[in-house]
């Protein structure tokens, strides 16, 4: 079973998230990519069940057939990839250089996706009565809004789509992710909102006439950078992810340089550590800047609440799966890292999740994307063993 060839597959494929920008051609959304594994997976003789989440963005379930066993692992990877603008390799045009196989996605996530398709292939050839059972998800947006898993995790709770082929939690997730096959136990989540002031409009040569909403804004984001130094006093770090942050990203405002602005939006990214409620970031900042500037200000609703990950509830789990390693590819560690996954959203359906994959991550997004081939394979492999040592 050729993960390589997959992989090069995948790659050749565009499934680049819009990421809120109009979609202007083929090679945005997940579509083709889509459709490519569903004749693949259904081709080795693999049931599917897909669900519309979004115009044009499916998600996909696979399942093993059903054993009576007590276990069921879900295995989780993305369909999406982040665009390809500023790239210096063709990003479609899977190319292998010793032992580097370059191209978008190729690290971020097609090549976990890969190793787990590989897998769970391989599972499929194994007696009923020597593994649990499997489930494969292949969901979509995961690297702008999370439609996918958080319409996959819904379908858990009173009045969410039924998933036939995962009707019920499973027992563990395993989700794909960049992370050179050591176990993600935890990492932060983020919430990302904007705020805007107003003013009055006039004619540049008489600023005096009006209010300018960008002076307004640059004493806003000036309480900002000192609440974002502020932060990490504020509560103690967690003992794998570190501390709260907070920046200002994007900065939005007036119509012509001959005209006093009356409006101004910032878009703020703070980042959640395990422990803090996401639900309490925007009324904390609020609060703060009530009491540093004398003029109204608006904030809108998050338009990103992802979650954080704790490591409460998956140690033994990534235990398990560094036990599956360790014959494969030496001593891995159990870590928490600042990039948010869907494992949050797993956690939060009470489902223990462990990030686990092929590749660094200081690849991922990257103008020339790359993955080893050697880490490819061998999370084939760990993929593999672990959900066969899941019979006990």
């Amino acid at each position: 079973m050729d993960v390589v060839g997959l992989l090069k597959d995948l790659i050749a494929i565009p499934s680049i998230n819009p990421m809120g920008r109009a979609v202007t051609g083929p090679e945005f959304l997940e579509t083709r990519l889509t459709s490519f594994l569903l004749d693949y997976l259904r081709g080795h003789g693999l049931e599917c069940e897909t669900h519309d989440v979004a115009p044009g963005r499916t998600n996909i379930v696979s399942r093993l057939p059903e054993v009576s066993h007590p276990i069921t692992v879900l295995l989780d990877a993305h369909q999406d990839t982040v665009p390809v603008e500023g790239m210096t390799i063709p990003p479609f045009r899977p190319d292998v250089s010793g032992d580097q196989l370059f191209g978008r996605g190729s690290c971020d996530v097609k090549g976990g996706m890969a190793a787990m398709i590989t897998a769970f292939r391989q599972l499929a050839q194994v007696p009923a009565t020597h593994r649990p059972n499997v489930v494969l998800t292949l969901t979509v947006d995961e690297e702008a809004t999370s439609l996918g898993v958080n319409h996959l995790t819904g379908s858990w709770v009173e009045g969410g789509t039924t998933y036939r082929l995962l009707p019920t939690r499973p027992t563990v997730a395993i989700v794909a992710e960049p992370t050179m096959l050591n176990a993600v136990v935890a990492h932060r989540g983020a919430t990302r909102w904007r705020i805007s002031t107003a003013g009055r409009a006039c004619h540049s040569s008489r600023p005096q006439d009006g209010v300018n909403a960008i002076y307004r804004m640059a004493k806003l984001i000036s309480a900002l950078e000192e609440y974002a130094q502020l932060l990490p006093t504020l509560r103690p770090a967690h003992h794998l992810c570190g501390t709260s942050t907070l920046s200002v990203g994007l900065v939005t405002g007036g119509s012509s340089v001959n005209v006093v602005p009356d409006g101004c939006v910032i878009d703020i990214d703070r980042r959640v550590i395990p422990g803090e409620d996401c639900n309490q970031v925007v009324p904390d900042v609020v609060a703060f800047l009530k009491g540093k500037v004398d003029f109204p200000f608006t904030c809108e609703a998050p338009f990103l609440s992802s979650p954080p990950l704790s490591d409460a509830i998956n140690g033994d789990w990534a235990d398990r799966l560094l036990e599956a390693v360790l014959p494969i590819d030496g001593q891995k560690q159990k870590m928490g890292v600042a990039y948010g996954t869907h494992a949050s959203r797993f956690e939060q359906a009470g489902i223990p999740a462990v990030v686990i994959g092929p590749g660094d991550i200081a690849q991922a997004h990257t103008k020339d994307e790359f993955i080893s081939i050697d880490q490819l394979q061998k999370a084939v492999d760990v993929y593999r063993t672990f959900c066969l040592s899941a019979t006990h």
